[in-house]
C-alpha cells in the first residue's frame, strides 16, 4: 500500500469510528467526575458532614481572597490531622534557586515562589482545659461549610464532643475584605451545649512559616520585630533576597452575653505573637470572639512606617465593626456579580460551576494594581509558584474585558509592557540580539524562572500569546491608544525575535522553526509546530499592520518608537519575508495541517482504545512513552484555530477537529474550554456541553485528583468563554458584536452580560429566542448573519 493510500486508509477508519470514540469518552469522563460530596447549590459552594481525608480538598475549594491578598480555608482552631495551611499577598516572592543536577547558557537561575505568608488565622481554643481539635473529637455531627459567593463569605458550623465529654456547638465566619483590602475578619462563636464551660481563647500571629513546595527546605522569612499594645499584636518580618516587608496585625474582641473580656495574658515568641482571653459560659450561652487581621506591606507603605500604618488600618474597620463591615462585604459583592453574573436555568450543577469560577477570578484579581497578575493556582495554593503564564493572555484577559472595563484589561497589558526590558534580557542570555524579545513561560518579575528545559528553551509560542492579547484587546474594546503608547515597542520585540529564530531551510525553500514545544506539552523538541510557525508569522504580519497605522495616526509616537528601537526599512523587510515564506507541515492525502513535522509517523490509536487504568498518562507513563505517542496534552493545532477561526472554513475546522480531538487526552486544565468553544461553533452541542461540563467543574469534581493543592484559577476564565463566546458565540468583527447562540438541550435559557466599549449589554439565549437589552445608547449587533439594533431602555427580541 503506498503511503498516501496508507494514510487515507487510516483517516478513514478514523472518521469510520469517531462518533463512537466520542460517545466512548463522554462516559469515560462522567465516570471519572465522582468526587460527589459538594451540594449543588446555585449560589453556594457547600460541604455537610465531617471527613478528614477530603479536608484538604475543601481547604482549596473554600479559598477566599480579594485580589490582594487569600487564603485557604484552614481551620481557625487547631487540628492536628493532614491540612496545608497556606496564606498568600499579591506581588510577594521568593526566587527559590533551581535544583537541577546541571547547568546550561540561559537556563533560569531561580524558580520564583509565591511564599506562604505569616499566618493570622488562628484561634486555639480550649473548654475546661481540653483543646478543640477536631482529629481527637470523640465525635463531630452537623459539620457544614458553607462558601456564599454572593456575599463573599464563609461559614463553618459544627457540634464537636471533646475528649473530655463536653459538647459545644461551634460557628466560624470569615470574610477578606474587598473593600479594605489588607483586612480579613473571623467571628468565632461557641455554645457549651452539655454544661457550663471554661473556654479560652488564644488568638495568634505566626512568622514561622514554611512552604509546602520549597526545593532546599528553606525558610524564606526574617521576621524583624514582634509587638503588642494593650489591644493590638504585630510581626514585621521581611522576605529573604526580595526584601518585602509585611506587618502582620491582628485585633480581637470577645463578648459574652454583653460583657467584653479583656488580654489575660500575652505569650510572645521569636516569632509569635498570642493574645489569651478566657470567660465562663453558661449551658447554651455564647462566647464570640472576632479578630480584625491581615497584612500592611511595603507593596503600598513605607518600609519604616507599617506599624504605624497598621494602627490607621485597624482603627478604621475596628470602628466599623464585624456587621458593618460583613454589610459593605455584601454590598461590593452585589456589584461585582451586577456585572459579571452568568444565569443558568434547568442545570443546578452547571449554574453553580460558572459561579464558582466566576467568584474565584474575581477573587484573585481585581484590576486595581497592574503590578499583579494572575497565578494559576490563584492564592489557593503553591503549585505553579503563584506565578504569571501566557495563561493570562490566551486566557484570562476576554474574562476581564468584558466584565470590568478597559482599564482593568490595559493594566494587565501595562504588566507586559513594564517587563519588555526583562524579556529583550531573556532572549539575550538565549543568544538573541538587537532588541529581540521572549516573554518567560514563567515570571514574577519580567525574568524567566521555569525550571524545566523543555519549557524555558522550546515553548516560545508564549510570545504569541502576548502580541494576539494586544490585538483581542484593541479589537474588542476599540481602544488603539495603548499600541503607540506602549504596545507598539512590544509588538516590535516580539517580531525581532521570531525573526532571529526562524532558519531558512535551502531544502524546503522556506522559513522554519526548529527545536520548539508547542502547547501541547506532550511533545518536546519537535520541528516546526504548526501552531508556533503561524503564530510567529501572524505576529509579525501584525507588528508591520500597527507600525503602518501607527505612522498614519499617531506620527509623534511613531518617531519616537522608530528612533528608540533603531528600527530600519531593511529590517522590516527581513521580517516580511519569513513571515510570507513561512512553511507549515501538511498532508495533501487527509487536508489537514500536521502539528508538527513526523506526526503520521507515530502509532495513531485514539484515545478512547487506550486502556482507562492508565489514565490519566502522566500518571502512569514514562516520559519517553508519552513523547513517542500521538496523544495531546491540549488544544494545539486546534489553539490556532481558536485564535484565527476567521481564517479558515467552517470545513476545515471540522476535518481538523475530527482528525485531533480523538488523539487529545485534555489533561491540561486549558484543554477542554477551547474544544468546547470549536464544538459549539461546529454545532456539537452534546460535545460541547461535556467539555464544559468538564472545565467548569474540573476543580469541584476533582476531575484530575489533585484539587488538595490548590484550584485551577487560569482555566477558570476558560469556562467563562465556553458558554459566552462558546454558547453565546460572541465575537467580534468589523467593530461589531457578532453572535451565534446555541443552547444545551440540558439547559432552559442562559444569560450574561457584557461591557463593550462602555455600554453594558445584556443577553438572554432560550430554545427560541435570543433577548437583547442595554440602558444606555443604541447598539448594533448582529445575530446569526443579520445586523438588529438594540436600542436603550428596551428588549430586542430575535428569533434563533
Amino acid at each position: 500500500m503506498g503511503k498516501i493510500n496508507f494514510y487515507k486508509y487510516k483517516f478513514e477508519h478514523i472518521t469510520n469510528i469517531k462518533l463512537r470514540l466520542y460517545k466512548f469518552q463522554y462516559i469515560k469522563i462522567k465516570k471519572n467526575m465522582n468526587q460527589d460530596y459538594i451540594v449543588p447549590d446555585n449560589w453556594c459552594i457547600i460541604e455537610e458532614g465531617f471527613e478528614k481525608d477530603r479536608v484538604m480538598q475543601s481547604e482549596s475549594l473554600f479559598s477566599l481572597g480579594n485580589g490582594a491578598m487569600g487564603q485557604r480555608t484552614t481551620f481557625e482552631e487547631q487540628y492536628s490531622g493532614k491540612t496545608f495551611q497556606g496564606s498568600y499577598i499579591g506581588g510577594v516572592y521568593y526566587p527559590d534557586k533551581t535544583k537541577v543536577g546541571w547547568w546550561k547558557n540561559g537556563y533560569p537561575e531561580y524558580f520564583a515562589k509565591v511564599l506562604n505568608a505569616p499566618s493570622w488565622i488562628g484561634i486555639n481554643v480550649t473548654i475546661n482545659g481540653e483543646a478543640l481539635d477536631l482529629n481527637t473529637c470523640r465525635a463531630v455531627r452537623d459539620f457544614k461549610r458553607v462558601l456564599n459567593m454572593k456575599e463573599g463569605v464563609y461559614t463553618r458550623s459544627f457540634v464537636a464532643t471533646l475528649p473530655n465529654g463536653v459538647e459545644v456547638q461551634v460557628k466560624a465566619t470569615r470574610f477578606l475584605s474587598l473593600q479594605y483590602d489588607e483586612v480579613g475578619v473571623i467571628r468565632y462563636e461557641v455554645t457549651p451545649l452539655s454544661e457550663k464551660a471554661t473556654i479560652t481563647f488564644e488568638s495568634y500571629l505566626d512568622s514561622s512559616i514554611e512552604n509546602h513546595d520549597t526545593n532546599w527546605e528553606e525558610k524564606f522569612w526574617n521576621t524583624l520585630e514582634v509587638k503588642h499594645n494593650q489591644k493590638q499584636g504585630f510581626i514585621v518580618a521581611e522576605t529573604k533576597k526580595t526584601a518585602f516587608r509585611v506587618c502582620t496585625f491582628m485585633e480581637n474582641r470577645l463578648d459574652v452575653n454583653g460583657t467584653i473580656s479583656g488580654i489575660q495574658k500575652v505569650n510572645q515568641k521569636d516569632n509569635y505573637i498570642g493574645f489569651v482571653y478566657e470567660s465562663s459560659v453558661g449551658k447554651n450561652q455564647t462566647a464570640r470572639f472576632e479578630k480584625y487581621a491581615g497584612y500592611v506591606t511595603s507593596f503600598n507603605h513605607p518600609k519604616e512606617k507599617l506599624i504605624a500604618e497598621t494602627e490607621q488600618v485597624l482603627a478604621k474597620v475596628v470602628d466599623l465593626g464585624f456587621d458593618q463591615l460583613l454589610k459593605k462585604q455584601q454590598e461590593d459583592w452585589a456589584s461585582v456579580w451586577e456585572m459579571a453574573d452568568i444565569t443558568i436555568e434547568g442545570d443546578v450543577k452547571a449554574q453553580q460551576a460558572i459561579r464558582f469560577n466566576i467568584f474565584q477570578l474575581n477573587q484573585t484579581y481585581s484590576g486595581k494594581d497592574p503590578r499583579l497578575n494572575i497565578g494559576p493556582k490563584g492564592f489557593t495554593g503553591e503549585k505553579y509558584g503563584g506565578s504569571t503564564y501566557w495563561d493570562t493572555e490566551a486566557y484570562c484577559l476576554p474574562f476581564y474585558m468584558a466584565t470590568k472595563n478597559a482599564e482593568v484589561a490595559r493594566n494587565l497589558l501595562k504588566y507586559r509592557y513594564n517587563q519588555l526590558g526583562k524579556a529583550i534580557e531573556n532572549a539575550e542570555k538565549l543568544g538573541f540580539k538587537n532588541g529581540a524579545a521572549l516573554y518567560p513561560m514563567v515570571t514574577m518579575n519580567g525574568e524567566e524562572c521555569h525550571n524545566e528545559w523543555e519549557i524555558t528553551f522550546e515553548e516560545i509560542h508564549r510570545n504569541g500569546a502576548i502580541a494576539f492579547a494586544i490585538f483581542n484587546y484593541e479589537r474588542y474594546t476599540g481602544d488603539f491608544s495603548y499600541i503607540p503608547e506602549m504596545g507598539l515597542e512590544v509588538l516590535i520585540g516580539i517580531a525581532r525575535f521570531w525573526q532571529q529564530r526562524a532558519t531558512f531551510s535551502k531544502e524546503k525553500n522556506k522559513y522554519v522553526i526548529l527545536g520548539v514545544t508547542g502547547p501541547n506539552e506532550y511533545e518536546n523538541n519537535v520541528n516546526n509546530n504548526f501552531y508556533t510557525n503561524y503564530i510567529a508569522q501572524w505576529c509579525i504580519k501584525y507588528a508591520k499592520e500597527c507600525l503602518d497605522k501607527v505612522k498614519a495616526t499617531h506620527g509623534n509616537d511613531f518617531e519616537r518608537v522608530w528612533k528608540k528601537t533603531n528600527l530600519s526599512e531593511n529590517e522590516i523587510e527581513q521580517w516580511l519575508a519569513v513571515a510570507e515564506n513561512m512553511y507549515y507541515p501538511y498532508s495533501e492525502a487527509l487536508g489537514i495541517y500536521l502539528q508538527q513535522d513526523g506526526f503520521l509517523d507515530k502509532e495513531l490509536k485514539a484515545v478512547a482504545e487506550l486502556d482507562k487504568k492508565e489514565r490519566p498518562i502522566n500518571q502512569h507513563w514514562s516520559w519517553d512513552r508519552i513523547l513517542r505517542s500521538p496523544y495531546i496534552k491540549q488544544a494545539d493545532t486546534l489553539q490556532g484555530f481558536y485564535f484565527f477561526e476567521d481564517h479558515f472554513t467552517a470545513e476545515e475546522l471540522e476535518k481538523h477537529f475530527d482528525f485531533y480531538e480523538p488523539y487529545t487526552v485534555h489533561e491540561s486544565s486549558l484543554s477542554p474550554c477551547v474544544h468546547s468553544i470549536l464544538a459549539a461553533s461546529l454545532g456539537r452541542m452534546e460535545q460541547a456541553y461535556t467539555f464544559y461540563l468538564r472545565t467548569s467543574r474540573l476543580d469541584l469534581d476533582d476531575y484530575n485528583k489533585e484539587v488538595h493543592e490548590g484550584l485551577h484559577i487560569t482555566s477558570m476564565a476558560g469556562t467563562w468563554m465556553s458558554i459566552v463566546e462558546g454558547f453565546g458565540g460572541l465575537r467580534v468583527k468589523d467593530d461589531t458584536l457578532h453572535f451565534t447562540p446555541r443552547l444545551p438541550k440540558q439547559w432552559r435559557t442562559f444569560s450574561f452580560k457584557i461591557n463593550f466599549r462602555g455600554q453594558i449589554l445584556k443577553v438572554l439565549v432560550s430554545q427560541t429566542e435570543i433577548v437583547l437589552s442595554l440602558r444606555d445608547t443604541s447598539l448594533k449587533v448582529n445575530i446569526n448573519g443579520k445586523d438588529v439594533v438594540v436600542e436603550a431602555g428596551k428588549e430586542t427580541k430575535v428569533t434563533i
